[in-house]
């Protein structure tokens, strides 16, 4: 795709006038010449592409080989009833194209499986949404070798994530001067590259250059918990058991060619010992991983809540823009959102390994039916 002229237009000024104020003119300028890929068209990705879209990227390209059915009506707003059978993207598009004619929108009605690596090499940013665990990393390898920000997110009911690999980022932060010399390693993946100052009525003001360096999904998945949150048991108790679960979830898939748990006794037993393990790797205190919470994020699979859609497509977006101006800390790299707590817990996975913590999760042998069944061996209802 070819990159439109950079110079905003005086009409455009006027358009963007809040943005513009909020992030400069330059910013508004780096957004308008981006090509953004979003694959899947669902919930989440109505949100993602209705704040970029709004915002005034350049171009979206949406790829999605699905047909509208009525599970998309429930928390989707670009497809109505008269959408039913037709391509998820290409019922959106005349929705999309709306909001904002200035944005080139392209629709691809190709499975995204179909893609070579190099056909992802033409876009600033990928975002995947709503794919399996080994599909992700299959587009986070093409990004990486393409030099490309990719994202990776997606929603099961109350529950979601956003991962982030942007490689190698680098971005300004603009804060009052402080009298303390700031450290060159502010954290094990951000070091200060550049300190410059300016004057802003009577204020000195610091413009800090940073780098945030990020690792692929496939190490994160991996990774240990920072010691920060796994050295004391208070800090321990506070990670949110959807992390395991979430990790849970991928192994699954990997076993399952990429199937979600059914209910099925053998499902259940499979999905209970694969957390179990995980929570362990994790350093994780047992108590924190309990039959309860299993069962809820299983009835949760699969399915889109709109509020919930609403908050991480709003986030994901967010964070994509702050990338595309290079302005704000970026998203490093994985939050959860669980809408049961209203909490979005952010944790950076990276391949550092911690010293060992004193009274984690002992190893144990995984127990079968970990999560309790009735008397019909299913789950109760929602």
């Amino acid at each position: 795709m070819e990159s439109q002229n950079q110079t905003i237009s005086a009409d455009e000024i006027a358009l963007y006038d809040r943005q513009i104020r909020l992030w400069g003119v330059k910013a508004q300028e780096k957004l308008r010449s981006a090509n953004i890929l979003l694959i899947t068209f669902k919930a989440l990705a109505n949100e993602v592409a209705k704040n970029l879209v709004l915002a005034g990227i350049g171009s979206l390209t949406i790829i999605d080989d699905a047909v509208v059915t009525e599970e998309d009506l429930g928390a989707q707003f670009f497809v109505t009833q008269e959408s039913l059978g037709q391509n998820r993207a290409q019922a959106a598009a005349p929705a999309i194209r709306a909001m904002n004619p200035r944005v080139q929108l392209h629709v691809d009605s190709e499975n995204v499986r179909s893609k070579p690596p190099e056909f992802f090499a033409q876009f600033d940013v990928t975002i995947a949404t709503e794919l399996d665990f080994t599909m992700y990393n299959t587009i986070n390898a093409a990004c990486r070798i393409a030099g490309r920000s990719f994202y990776a997110a997606g929603l099961h009911g109350f529950y979601g994530f956003v991962f982030a690999d942007l490689i190698q980022h680098d971005f300004v932060i603009e804060r009052s001067k402080s009298n303390v010399t700031s450290a060159g390693q502010e954290t094990p993946t951000r070091t200060i590259l550049n300190v410059t100052t300016k004057k802003e009525n009577d204020k000195v003001i610091e413009m800090v250059t940073k780098r945030e360096i990020y690792s692929p999904l496939i190490l994160a998945n991996t990774s240990p918990l920072p010691e920060d949150f796994t050295r004391l048991p208070r800090r321990r108790k506070q990670v949110t058991p959807l992390l395991t679960c979430l990790r849970a979830l991928w192994e699954f898939q990997k076993i399952s060619g990429g199937a979600l748990p059914t209910f099925s006794r053998q499902d259940l037993e499979l999905f209970t010992k694969i957390a179990r393990e995980v929570h362990q790797e994790l350093k994780l205190d047992i108590v924190t991983l309990d039959s309860e919470f299993l069962r809820t994020f299983l009835q949760n699979l699969g399915s889109e809540l709109s509020p919930v859609a609403a908050f991480l497509g709003g986030a994901l977006a967010q964070d994509v823009i702050n990338v595309l101006s290079s302005r704000e800390h970026p998203l490093q790299n994985l939050l959860l959102f669980d809408g049961e707590k209203s909490v979005a817990p952010i944790y950076p996975l990276h391949p550092f390994f911690p010293a060992d913590v004193g009274n984690a999760m002992p190893a144990m042998t995984p127990v079968a039916n970990a999560i309790p069944l009735n008397g019909n061996s299913t789950l109760p209802p929602l």
